[in-house]
């Protein structure tokens, strides 16, 4: 039985888990799936933007109780390949060249927090509840931390990867967790919205800009990476996409990559 679905639609696609009986919860098997469903969408030429969407009341809470049962038992190796697999999964997402919303509809525990740090932008709906809660039963975040350290702050990580506590979808905005918090009934309408403005927006610019966020964030302000920064302006304004937008800018009309 597949854990989630995946299809394509209008340059939108939406990979949806469903499975709300076990609360959405990973599994190897259930990794394995995401991973190559983002890295399948990520290479589609037809594909524009990833949205990531899940049923029933809990978008994932964490890791499902049957590989918890699995995992209790192996070795330090085998702990070291289960995480690394995780790994790549969080990675394939978060460096997905294609832009990635997560739409929480519900509660959101331990990875599955980092499903929704590796996207590129996260919609709650105002009911869903957060948790790190991998202290509560002796381990840590660790294979997820460096997307949500980055996602929410060090100060709040501090908070949160210590105590553990769950906390509302308005702290999960305070803090920059996610970007928006709306009704449930409203969620649709914010994916969609910034949908119009991705669709609207050069497509290799897209993804260069995305390549720029990653290339950029944590790294200090230096002639190397302001040299870098430079280089990629050069890049983006000599290309065919970047001089067709400029153009269609300065005579007011839409770029050609703007279907009528």
């Amino acid at each position: 039985m597949t854990a989630l679905t995946l299809i394509v639609e209008g340059g939108i696609a939406t990979i949806t888990l469903t499975q709300p009986e076990i609360r959405n919860a990973f599994s190897d098997e259930v990794i394995a799936e995401i991973t190559q469903a983002f890295a399948s969408a990520g290479e589609r030429p037809d594909v524009r933007a990833i949205v990531l969407a899940a049923e029933g009341p809990a978008f994932c809470a964490g890791a499902n109780l049957n590989w918890m049962r699995r995992m209790a038992d192996f070795s330090r190796d085998e702990n070291r390949v289960d995480a690394g697999l995780l790994a790549e999964m969080l990675r394939t997402i978060y460096e997905c060249p294609k832009p990635t919303i997560a739409r929480v509809q519900g509660d959101v525990y331990a990875g599955g927090m980092g499903l929704v740090a590796c996207c590129d932008m996260a919609v709650a709906a105002e009911a869903a509840g957060f948790c790190l809660s991998e202290v509560k039963i002796g381990l840590i975040p660790a294979t997820i931390s460096p997307y949500v350290i980055r996602a929410m702050g060090p100060r709040a990580s501090h908070r949160y990867f210590l105590t553990g506590e769950r906390f509302s979808a308005q702290e999960a905005w305070r803090i920059g967790f996610v970007h928006e918090v709306v009704a449930a009934e409203d969620l649709d309408s914010v994916v969609d919205g910034w949908l119009k403005h991705l669709l609207s927006a050069g497509p290799a610019a897209v993804r260069a800009c995305k390549r720029l966020v990653l290339d950029v964030a944590e790294r200090e302000i230096s002639e190397t990476l302001i040299a870098a920064t430079v280089e990629s302006i050069a890049d983006i304004r000599a290309s065919s996409e970047g001089k067709e937008g400029v153009q269609a800018f300065l005579n007011k009309r839409k770029p050609a990559w703007i279907t009528p």
